[in-house]
């Protein structure tokens, strides 16, 4: 039988420490499991990390890897979640020549449909910023690509839960525990 492989986002609540991701991507690289993004962001409560990271997996094989990380010593808590569990966003940047923005009304056009919006213009190059789902960045990306992108940057994914966590609760909990004399 077939496992389904289908996109997880896992959230891993951190203290900050060095080596740990080390320790973390090679739980990921012992089961041949691609990190497709990572992002690392501070949290609602000081000193505390929050790491999240898009893969490919069976649902089986995911249970089992956030089990593993959440036996990690600084780890304070691992969620994994699919995307429908989710509300997500991932941001890019393109920078294109300023004369395709002047002389090409369709590049305008694209921009306005898409909603991105121009970061910068100088007599060179234009930066255009968009934020959103996958689908729509790629979209974008396919769109302009006809016209020369000269650079393109993307973001990992951020996410938040839809359903409540009990994550807040916990990370209070645990900067009691580390400042207990405040």
């Amino acid at each position: 039988m077939e496992k389904k492989l289908i996109k997880y986002t896992v959230s891993i609540y951190t203290e900050d420490s060095v080596g740990l991701l080390n320790r973390i991507s090679a739980i990921f690289q012992r089961r041949h499991i691609n990190i497709e993004s990572f992002n690392s962001s501070m949290t609602e409560i000081e000193n505390v990390q929050r790491w999240t990271i898009l893969v490919i997996a069976s649902e089986s094989l995911i249970k089992k890897i956030v089990g593993q990380i959440n036996r990690q010593i600084e780890v304070i808590q691992a969620y994994y979640h699919t995307d429908e569990e989710t509300i997500y966003q991932e941001s890019c940047l393109f920078k294109i020549k300023s004369s395709l923005l002047f002389d090409d009304r369709k590049i305008q056009n694209i921009i306005k449909e898409s909603n991105a919006i121009i970061v910068t213009v100088n007599p060179e190059f234009f930066v255009i910023e968009k934020s959103g789902r996958t689908h729509e960045l790629d979209d974008l990306y396919e769109k302009l690509n006809k016209y020369g992108i000269l650079q393109y940057v993307r973001s990992a994914r951020i996410a938040v839960t839809k359903a409540p966590l009990m994550i807040s609760e916990i990370l209070r909990d645990f900067k009691k525990k580390i400042t207990p004399y405040e």
